[in-house]
């Protein structure tokens, strides 16, 4: 996922000057996880540019070039290091469309390494996509593999609305596969393309018993918890992965639902007002004559996340996500 995202912002970068990268040791590092490493070189200073560690100036400065016709992505270094920069997001970046009408949004992206499972201290493993996902104005994604990874920056990159770009950090280099050289997009020429790459989850594994819907770091684990389900039971679960928790797929999250007639829903963030909450709604709103059994959900804890000794404990696992589907199941 490292190096597709490195691609990706070659890609944009290279295909339209507009695009520009800010962020704290971005430039001559490459990025705490060498993300945009090689940028600096290619690009040079006035595009690649490292920035005072001032989350809430960062955001503010990418707004400001933004309302200027530039394409700012901002990195934020850690998830937790966003809260600073929070009124700067939900109070100005959310808002310029609908202040003007449609005639000057805040088109910026705002990468996030997030989640747990690096063994980092505190303040570098939180999982803050709700907070995101409950204000208007705000598009929140997360990729959980290399191809998805590349393709939704891009087309976060052209989507006129401020992006939430979420990427788990557990993963960042434990997934591997094929990416297309070509983008998927015309870069210099799509502004406002790719809302379908963004806004579209996908079936990760196929399956008509069980559907555990998911995001980010939690895919591969919930891919590995059905292949266990499968060999040791018979149990054929299809994993969803929403990639986009806003806008949510609806019509996949209850398709899903309706076609396995049982449902877990899987995070790594903190049960209390989660995604997996609107999701659970969604499904009982929506489908709740088809389900064989109520939605359950493995998720986080509703403590701060612990120092790195005690986050095996913490985070959902294989195990848990077994134990989640035998409810579900009733086995």
């Amino acid at each position: 996922m490292v190096e597709a995202l490195n691609l990706g912002h070659h890609q944009a970068m290279a295909s339209d000057d507009r695009v520009l990268l800010m962020g704290e040791d971005v430039a001559k590092t490459g990025g705490v996880f060498r993300v945009t490493a090689g940028l600096l070189d290619r690009f040079g200073e006035e595009r690649v540019i490292d920035t005072p560690l001032a989350e809430a100036g960062i955001i503010g400065s990418a707004i400001g070039m933004s309302l200027y016709g530039l394409l700012p992505i901002a990195e934020i270094q850690f998830d937790a290091f966003v809260y600073p920069a929070f009124e700067q997001i939900v109070v100005h970046a959310a808002r310029y469309a609908w202040r003007t009408k449609g005639q000057v949004p805040a088109s910026i992206v705002i990468r996030i390494p997030y989640g747990g499972g690096v063994r980092a201290p505190e303040m570098h493993s939180d999982c803050p996509e709700a907070l995101f996902a409950h204000v208007p104005g705000l598009k929140v994604v997360s990729p959980a593999g290399p191809a998805d990874a590349r393709d939704m920056l891009l087309a976060a990159i052209l989507d006129p609305d401020p992006v939430i770009f979420m990427e788990p950090k557990r993963i960042y280099r434990a997934v591997r596969e094929e990416v297309p050289q070509e983008p998927p997009l015309d870069i210099a020429n799509g502004n406002g393309a790719g809302g379908e790459i963004l806004s579209r989850a996908r079936i990760a594994r196929p399956g008509d018993d069980l559907a555990i819907i998911t995001y980010g770091p939690t895919v591969p684990m919930s891919i590995e918890a059905a292949d266990q389900l499968s060999r040791e039971r018979g149990i054929e679960a299809r994993v969803l992965d929403l990639r986009s928790l806003y806008p949510l797929d609806v019509a996949a999250i209850t398709g899903s639902a309706t076609a396995c007639g049982r449902a877990l829903v899987v995070h790594e963030a903190p049960r209390m007002a989660g995604i997996g909450a609107e999701v659970s709604s969604l499904i009982h709103e929506r489908a709740m004559l088809d389900l064989e059994a109520p939605v359950m959900r493995v998720t986080g804890f509703e403590v701060p996340f612990p120092q790195f000794a005690n986050e095996d404990d913490y985070l959902p696992s294989v195990d848990r996500i077994v134990a989640g589907a035998a409810r579900v199941l009733d086995w």
